[in-house]
């Protein structure tokens, strides 16, 4: 996944100029990088300092933010737009049942801060009774099954989407979970980093317990319980960069078979209480976990087991339950686990949450305002011109044999392109949102989106829709539709008009960080597992697979050897399907570019060439600095490389970065030619 390209004309206060500076010196094509770029950087040594370093150090991260880029910048005007659709529709006494009373009823009830404080966890009283209602394993289970389908994730995950080797059919999926903390090397990591957050975690787990009414010392023992619970189902979960194998991730089950792979879990009964039912199959992902989890039922005690689901239950909905509950959240996942000093303003997370439980519902509205038939077209047109730069980049290659290159080939033509928005909206009429009542509002939403996905188990899949809303800064890849889907807000480079925009930015930023970058997705070490259909088939010759896997390799060693942060290396093998798609999109960007009238020209702009003035456009895509604390996070959890190495990584194997910026041996950002990544 990733982001883009549209542009609109008003600047916002978070640039390096000054509100007055900006309105004295009109934004032109010749000034616009002059906000980012830092002379004084050597861009042979530090491109990503010398691209963006000057936007960067005029600023620096706000106290509410984890990190702060350019990503953030057109969130912060997307806020506004969303914003003013919330507003109007609170105002507008909307009929009954409309989107507009439910965006507008959801938003009112989020920001009574004082009611919301007030009931605390009082909403869910009925669900804390059932858990201790619990008298034996089987209703225990029924109620661990009510929880997760209202959204506590407990015990395990369940997914339901499509069959990997049967796209045209929805499944449940069924993979390792159950945690409190990001994955399971927080668990077992031996480092000062990772043995600081297991205390404090249990800390944070005490005081969770304090809030539910318990004494110190029953609160320390049941925190206790959690660690011990949870480390046993960490212990069984695969790390990051295992979980990217399909077929290693696929494993088809009868239904009646799985109890054999974890007795004492009735799965039937299970999946009865949320109403899954007429299913044969599932895909287990982890069969490991599953064997652990059913140990662990049978080592730990009924009471264990219930002080277990207490707590994944309150860590749910703590932020939602305001007061002492949000701000204990907050206090362990926001500043000690991310380094963020304070929460973010009230009214940006209710429009996150208005986003996460109405987002199609918004967005409606969003794309009638601010995303122009005219506006799409161009994209659309762009988005063609990197598929038709990809056509030849496979046609050209010569490592690979005719009969994969073929398939690829066949492959490219089939990728469905959703530009801006979906033809279709979700139906929210059985959502049932109401003006006072914010946790019962958060609770429904998730059984709403429980029951949205359940259904997909008794329908033909719907290849139409949307998994992001047109208001979202990202797009990405889905490889059982064979799709990149490319939101409206993805096309958004803030502070200049949109005529004004030379095509080496909008195809470095737009054409390569995100479409080029979605398209390589479909060809990456996991995409490429997938055929043309959206199957999990392997349609490679063995010679070719090899080949690939040689070149993907070499990917690996070059950001296994980045420092993250500290000591911190960036894990290759978990990044390595973004870092691959990061190079083929910067490629495919920079062919399509150079089939433009500016390309050709060679004129300068803003004393840049065209070939600069592209590169520049990279790394304005992947702009941002951040947190020591939560990069140190993501470089556990997440499969994308750090922003600075999204920049240097790639063009460091490009000679037409060397030859635009006059790279030569002996300097930083040169990278020996035998050990340069050339895949696609």
């Amino acid at each position: 996944m990733k982001r883009c390209a549209v542009l609109f004309a008003a600047w916002l206060a978070l640039s390096a100029a000054g509100p007055a500076d900006h309105a004295a010196v009109p934004v032109t094509a010749a000034n616009y990088l002059d906000q980012f770029i830092d002379p004084s950087v050597d861009p042979r040594q530090d491109f990503f300092h010398y691209a963006v370093g000057k936007w960067l150090a005029a600023n620096p991260i706000p106290p509410d933010e984890r990190s702060w880029g350019i990503a953030h910048v057109v969130q912060e005007e997307t806020y506004r737009r969303v914003l003013s659709i919330t507003r109007e529709a609170e105002a507008s006494g909307a009929p009954a049942g409309s989107n507009a009373q439910k965006i507008g009823d959801f938003w009112h009830s989020g920001m009574d801060t004082v009611a919301i404080a007030r009931a605390g966890m009082e909403p869910l009283e009925g669900e804390f009774a059932r858990i201790d209602g619990a008298q034996d394993l089987p209703s225990l289970l029924a109620a661990a099954s009510h929880l997760q389908y209202q959204g506590v994730g407990c015990l395990f995950g369940g997914y339901i989407f499509q069959d990997e080797k049967n796209s045209d059919r929805d499944v449940l999926h069924l993979y390792q979970g159950g945690l409190g903390l990001p994955n399971r090397d927080y668990y077992s990591d031996t480092d000062d980093r990772s043995m600081r957050l297991r205390s404090e975690y249990v800390v944070h787990v005490t005081r969770m317990f304090g809030l539910m009414g318990e004494d110190t010392a029953s609160a320390r023992r049941d925190a206790g319980t959690v660690m011990a619970i949870e480390t046993e189902l960490a212990a069984a979960s695969r790390k990051l960069e295992a979980l990217r194998d399909p077929e290693a991730n696929y494993n088809p089950m009868a239904l009646d078979a799985v109890p054999a792979l974890s007795p004492g879990l009735r799965w039937r009964e299970f999946l009865d209480e949320q109403d899954i039912r007429g299913i044969d199959s599932v895909v287990v992902g982890q069969p490991e976990f599953y064997e652990q989890l059913s140990r662990s039922l049978q080592a730990h005690s009924l009471a264990e087991w219930k002080t277990y689901l207490r707590w994944h239950l309150a860590h749910a909905f703590a932020a939602d339950a305001g007061g002492a509950w949000d701000a204990e959240n907050f206090r362990f996942y926001g500043t000690i686990l991310n380094g963020t000093p304070q929460q973010r303003p009230r009214w940006k997370r209710m429009l996150d949450r208005t986003e996460n439980d109405l987002g199609d519902a918004v967005g409606q509205l969003y794309v009638q305002r601010y995303f122009s038939p005219r506006t799409k077209a161009r994209y659309e047109k762009l988005t063609g011109d990197i598929f038709a730069a990809f056509r030849e980049r496979i046609g050209r290659l010569d490592w690979m044999s005719p009969p994969t290159k073929a398939r690829a080939l066949e492959k490219l033509a089939a990728v469905t392109r959703k530009v801006g928005y979906p033809d279709h909206w979700r139906d929210y009429s059985t959502y049932d949102v109401k003006r006072d009542d914010w946790l019962g509002n958060v609770v429904r939403g998730n059984v709403w989106q429980s029951e949205y996905a359940i259904a997909k188990l008794h329908k033909p899949v719907d290849r139409t829709e949307w998994d992001m809303t047109p208001q979202t800064y990202n797009a990405y890849y889905n490889p059982s539709n064979n799709e990149i889907v490319l939101p409206a807000a993805v096309f958004i480079l803030p502070g200049i008009a949109d005529s004004l925009v030379d095509d080496a930015l909008v195809y470095a930023y737009a054409g390569g960080s995100t479409i080029g970058h979605e398209i390589t997705h479909g060809f990456d070490d996991e995409g490429r597992q997938f055929d043309e259909h959206g199957n999990l088939v392997d349609w490679w010759t063995p010679k070719d697979a090899q080949e690939f896997k040689r070149r993907s390799e070499k990917i690996v060693e070059q950001f296994d050897a980045y420092v993250a942060v500290d000591s911190l290396h960036v894990n290759g093998a978990a990044t390595a399907g973004e870092n691959i798609a990061d190079l083929g999109g910067i490629l495919l960007g920079w062919d399509a570019f150079t089939k433009t009238d500016e390309y050709r020209r060679g004129a300068k702009i803003g004393g840049l060439t065209p070939a600069q003035r592209f590169f520049v456009g990279w790394a304005l895509a992947w702009m941002n600095e951040i947190r020591p604390e939560n990069l140190a996070m993501r470089v556990k959890t997440d499969v994308h490389s750090p922003s600075f190495l999204r920049v240097i990584g790639p063009v460091s194997n490009l000679a037409q970065f060397d030859r635009a910026f006059g790279v030569r041996p002996g300097d930083r950002m040169y990278r020996d030619e035998k050990d340069r990544v050339r895949i696609w």
